[in-house]
């Protein structure tokens, strides 16, 4: 964000810009605005990385700091072990200590690459939680919650009632747990704002009533709209198919950048908002030109190198774009052998040796048959480098390598990488 436009924007109307707002305790969404908070956001840890979902959560708390608010970031080592029952028809599977534990490592690694810059504390529920005795947990807090409320919630009473899978005690307990962190918090660094997704709405007023009737103070909740993939009308997260990760070894940061690159027109300008910097003035602007023109597909290629940068570095997006560029303009020559390295680890890859080159194509699953992959040939519809190649070409076997790699293509999107 430019520095112009952070001194013309209260965080107040940054955040309703970005459309970062869903309920919240205040009656005036400009109290933000009057005095510096300590807020705490809390993140699951019961996956090995985070996802896109999590990123917009982190986003928001990037505005906060922006402003010059402070930022604790909980890994809920304790509440993980349990499971929120929150918009899960079942049960979650339970996992280990040690499990948790390393999640909780490389979501740290995540968390200090996107907030990098920038001052935060994180902190880790299980370390007041561990050593708990129950009669301290059911006196201490479970007095003060009454079951009436709890039972009415959303997502407990549609698993209580005829026809749902029943809700645990351990889960039902959740909410309990997450209100207890927010008095933690509250009581050791003054934090008087929890940050969550709209499906954590409840368990924020959890922790809001609970101060105001253990220490007769106001403190409050903001939640942010979960965000939806505009083409699969299904939030970002973990547990949905095609979940997108922030982790390269889960999702590559080629597969990453394509899949910013591929978004709908309807929904790129909210992506941009949402998970770029990028001030109001830049996204007008992209805007504009994008809608004069769409085929230029700019808004997408900027939220592509954006969000890629911010995850994964300048560098390894600069590579990407090199090669998503090169792979369109069928200009492979310009391709290294660093490029080459990393497009094997992203199409189906395959090495030629002594192979008939219609057994390649078979293997890469371009044909399904050598009667299916000569048709292919003989129509053009194989192209090796960007040339089409002929019968002929397939008898002698003997190809042109860039760097010892074929970029063999059939149509417009099947590709397959041979090397020599």
């Amino acid at each position: 964000m430019s520095k112009s436009n952070k001194q013309q924007m209260t965080l107040s109307e940054e955040l309703q810009w970005r459309g970062f707002i869903n309920q919240s305790t205040f009656k005036d969404i400009g109290q933000l605005d009057k005095q510096q908070w300590t807020f705490y956001h809390g993140f699951d840890a019961s996956a090995p990385s985070q996802t896109i979902g999590n990123l917009a959560a982190m986003m928001i708390d990037k505005v906060f700091l922006r402003h010059g608010h402070k930022a604790i970031i909980l890994a809920g080592g304790a509440t993980s072990l349990i499971g929120d029952p929150g918009g899960k028809d079942s049960e979650r599977e339970l996992q280990s200590l040690e499990t948790i534990a390393n999640n909780i490592k490389q979501a740290e690694k995540q968390f200090n690459n996107i907030y990098r810059g920038h001052q935060f504390q994180l902190v880790n529920n299980l370390d007041w939680t561990k050593d708990l005795k129950v009669i301290d947990f059911l006196r201490d807090i479970g007095k003060h919650y009454s079951m009436t409320p709890l039972v009415q919630r959303d997502f407990i009473a549609k698993r209580m009632n005829q026809g749902g899978s029943g809700i645990t005690y351990a889960e039902f307990s959740y909410t309990l747990l997450q209100g207890m962190d927010y008095l933690h918090l509250f009581d050791k660094y003054n934090c008087q704002l929890q940050i969550g997704g709209s499906d954590q709405w409840g368990n924020c007023l959890s922790g809001v009533d609970l101060i105001r009737r253990t220490r007769s103070k106001e403190v409050h909740a903001l939640t942010i709209p979960l965000i939806i993939n505009s083409q699969t009308g299904k939030k970002f997260g973990k547990s949905e198919d095609g979940a997108v990760w922030l982790d390269a070894e889960l999702t590559s940061p080629f597969q990453f950048y394509q899949f910013w690159l591929n978004v709908d027109d309807q929904g790129v300008e909210g992506y941009l908002k949402t998970y770029t910097e990028l001030d109001k003035n830049e996204i007008d602007q992209i805007m504009e030109e994008f809608n004069s023109n769409k085929a230029t597909r700019v808004a997408q290629k900027t939220l592509a190198s954006e969000v890629t940068t911010l995850v994964h570095g300048q560098q390894i997006t600069e590579q990407i774009i090199k090669i998503t560029d090169l792979l369109f303009s069928e200009n492979y020559q310009e391709l290294s052998q660093d490029d080459f390295a990393l497009l094997a680890r992203e199409i189906p890859h395959l090495s030629l040796g002594d192979k008939n080159f219609l057994d390649v194509l078979i293997e890469g699953q371009l044909a399904s048959s050598k009667t299916e992959a000569r048709r292919f040939v003989s129509e053009g519809a194989i192209q090796i480098n960007g040339q089409k190649i002929s019968s002929e070409d397939i008898e002698n076997n003997e190809f042109s390598f860039i760097n010892n790699h074929l970029i063999v293509k059939r149509g417009k999107n099947k590709l397959l990488l041979v090397s020599k």
